[in-house]
């Protein structure tokens, strides 16, 4: 009897984010196929039946939420507004929250996977390397310095100060220093990104930044509920790993 419409997509799918937990919370090489199969509920042997190895399915995982829309965070109460005006400030927030650094398993994959990827083929560095160049395309499209390269270079400071502090902040055993650091480092960020706005859409970020803190405490306030994890270093993948550019910040999630 034949598989239903959609069965194979569905079942790369599974495997897809089988192995984007298990990368993000143990590394490359230390996962098997047969642990990534048992984590999608298939035998070892299905495994070659979607992917030539572990190395093509590693490259389908880096291409995460940032470049997948059909890709959306588990981060609750963690949304992004692509249309809004200040979306870039909302990719920032997002990216920077309280939810994704604790959530390892469901990370972008920039930062759990950057040693790993530095050991690896020449064609999972190009898939690093297109993830972060989506995330520095999205921001840039919220910066507006009239010069195409200042934005563009303010933009990279910016995905690379997100996703560096991230990892380090994961990395650090005390909880108030790391927590320190991601707040301080999405001030920073925010800070660069306001500074290339000005004139009326300065006016209309400030009014949705307020209306983004007003929406945004009660997730603050479930997000305080949470404890990092602290079972050695955090660096998860992106954690999404693999997934969709983050799908929508709820207006200010976790702004604190």
């Amino acid at each position: 009897m034949p598989y239903p419409a959609g069965h194979r997509e569905g079942t790369r799918k599974k495997i897809v984010a089988s192995a984007r937990k298990l990368f993000n919370l143990s590394g490359f090489d230390n996962v098997s196929v047969k642990q990534i199969m048992a984590g999608a509920g298939m035998t070892h042997g299905a495994f070659y039946e979607y992917f030539k190895d572990k190395s093509a399915l590693y490259t389908e995982v880096l291409s995460c939420f940032l470049t997948d829309p059909s890709w959306s965070p588990c981060w609750e109460g963690v949304s992004v507004d692509l249309k809004a005006v200040d979306a870039g400030a909302q990719v920032i927030r997002a990216y920077l929250s309280r939810q994704h650094f604790e959530d390892v398993e469901n990370s972008c994959p920039l930062v759990a996977l950057p040693t790993d990827v530095r050991r690896s083929s020449p064609v999972v560095k190009l898939a690093f390397e297109t993830v972060f160049s989506a995330m520095v395309a999205l921001l840039e499209r919220s910066v507006s310095d009239p010069a195409g390269g200042a934005r563009r270079k303010k933009a990279q400071a910016i995905a690379a100060l997100c996703v560096g502090s991230l990892i380090v902040s994961r990395a650090l055993m005390n909880a108030s220093l790391a927590e320190d650091l991601r707040q301080a480092s999405m001030a920073v960020a925010l800070e660069l990104m306001d500074s290339s706005v000005s004139g009326e859409d300065a006016v209309k970020l400030k009014r949705g930044r307020r209306t983004n803190r007003a929406a945004a405490v009660n997730s603050t306030d479930r997000g305080k509920k949470l404890s990092p994890n602290r079972d050695g270093p955090l660096g998860s993948a992106v954690g999404s790993t693999s997934n969709a550019v983050l799908s929508p910040i709820a207006p200010g999630a976790d702004a604190s």
